[in-house]
């Protein structure tokens, strides 16, 4: 493993009933790396995502953060050096949007501590950060789908962890808010985090990744550099779709072929 290793997989199977999603699988990710995770549907996107937090256990293989096996990891040491966050939230109870992104600061309180003015104040400065200022008291059953998912977001950030692990974190948002949530998580790549996040929109990861790999659901993947990764060869073969390659103004987009 290389030291500037920050999550680790080694001969990592993956399985869902009688298919095999991700098989044999060496990858690694390193601080001031973003990571998208592509592919259709069923690939195995959120399969892997929750292989990499610890929260479904691989068919074989091994996955490790900052070398160190993740069964191996103290539930509450882990969780202040990873985050992550799903592609849909279960709101069993209902709570307001502060006291649902204030769970993301428990990992750094002693046990049965309150959260303090500080913290208070971080999560209101967070939510301002995901375009919710002014949603502390709402409801979070009040929230559309996409202001649910920037609570998820802001909740992330505020657990302050080096890794950072999203599943479909730009799903149910409008255009401006994808580029808001995507730009957000390139920024925290740049400021030293190691970021993977399962994507839909292969323009997004092309034009803000600085990794991307890519998912064909029957065992196989591909993963680099976006300039390596996100071709239309490679692109064609793992939608088994035609896809085009557009150069404007010095910009990359991909388009399928009708």
């Amino acid at each position: 493993m290389s030291d500037a290793s920050m999550i680790q997989a080694r001969d990592l199977h993956l399985v869902a009933g009688p298919r095999t999603l991700v098989s044999a699988l060496d990858w690694q990710a390193g601080p001031g790396e973003f990571w998208c995770v592509l592919g259709p549907n069923g690939a195995g996107k959120t399969t892997l995502l929750r292989a990499l937090a610890g929260l479904a256990a691989p068919a074989g293989g091994t996955v490790s953060i900052q070398g160190q096996p993740l069964p191996a990891w103290e539930r509450r040491a882990l969780a202040r050096v990873r985050g992550y966050m799903a592609q849909h939230a279960i709101d069993a109870f209902d709570a307001t949007v502060i006291e649902t992104v204030l769970i993301g600061r428990h990992p750094h309180l002693d046990p049965w501590a309150w959260e303090s003015d500080s913290d208070l104040a971080l999560a209101h400065a967070t939510l301002s950060r995901v375009g919710l200022a002014g949603y502390a008291m709402r409801q979070v059953k009040s929230l559309s789908g996409g202001e649910r998912q920037r609570v998820g977001l802001a909740t992330l950030l505020l657990q302050e962890t080096a890794l950072c692990l999203l599943d479909e974190p730009t799903s149910h948002q409008d255009v401006a808010q994808q580029s808001a949530v995507i730009t957000m998580l390139r920024r925290l790549a740049d400021e030293g985090r190691t970021v993977v996040a399962a994507l839909h929109d292969i323009n997004l990861a092309v034009h803000h990744a600085t990794h991307a790999m890519l998912l064909d659901g029957a065992g196989r993947a591909v993963a680099g550099t976006v300039a390596e990764v996100l071709t239309a060869q490679h692109l064609s073969t793992v939608y088994r779709h035609p896809m085009h390659q557009v150069v404007d103004a010095g910009r990359t987009w991909f388009f399928p072929a009708p």
